[in-house]
């Protein structure tokens, strides 16, 4: 029982303000962040535009990627992306390629250092409502693999 004698305990005051506190805190969250909710960027894009290696799988920016799907004698490691964008994307690393001398086989692999650019994004036939890249530009910074001009552009084809 409690001194007032009516057989009732007082609700301690210290709840009555932590609950109060807790209240004006979220009263003042919901009102920080409704404007900001309003300005938020949109979301990302659940189907990004793709670009499909040698196993016919999808990538978003790989870090490694095959050029020479037949042997992997040619492929790109390395690969830091400066975008990735609805029409192109851009990135630079290193186009390891073998040497294939005196045959592949015992050849060597070479780093040339390389600028990437993926563009013309078309519907990848297999995947509807998916957009793939169909090119890719290499721009090799300081020396292409012989015989390789330093400014070359493939189809891709997977």
């Amino acid at each position: 029982m409690d001194a007032s004698g009516d057989g009732r305990r007082p609700r301690p005051v210290r709840a009555r303000g932590r609950r109060a506190g807790l209240l004006c805190a979220a009263a003042a969250l919901a009102a920080v962040s409704a404007p900001a909710a309003a300005q938020a960027p949109a979301p990302a894009d659940p189907y990004p535009v793709v670009v499909v290696d040698c196993f016919s799988a999808a990538q978003v920016q790989p870090e490694e990627y095959i050029l020479a799907c037949g042997d992997g004698n040619n492929r790109l490691v390395g690969l830091r992306w400066d975008s990735w964008g609805a029409s192109t994307a851009t990135a630079t690393g290193t186009d390891m390629v073998n040497d294939c001398r005196p045959y592949c086989a015992a050849g060597r692999f070479r780093p040339y250092p390389v600028r990437v650019t993926l563009s013309a994004p078309r519907p990848w036939p297999t995947h509807p409502g998916v957009q793939r890249f169909t090119v890719i530009r290499l721009l090799y910074t300081d020396t292409a693999p012989a015989p390789v001009r330093k400014d070359v552009t493939y189809k891709l084809v997977y």
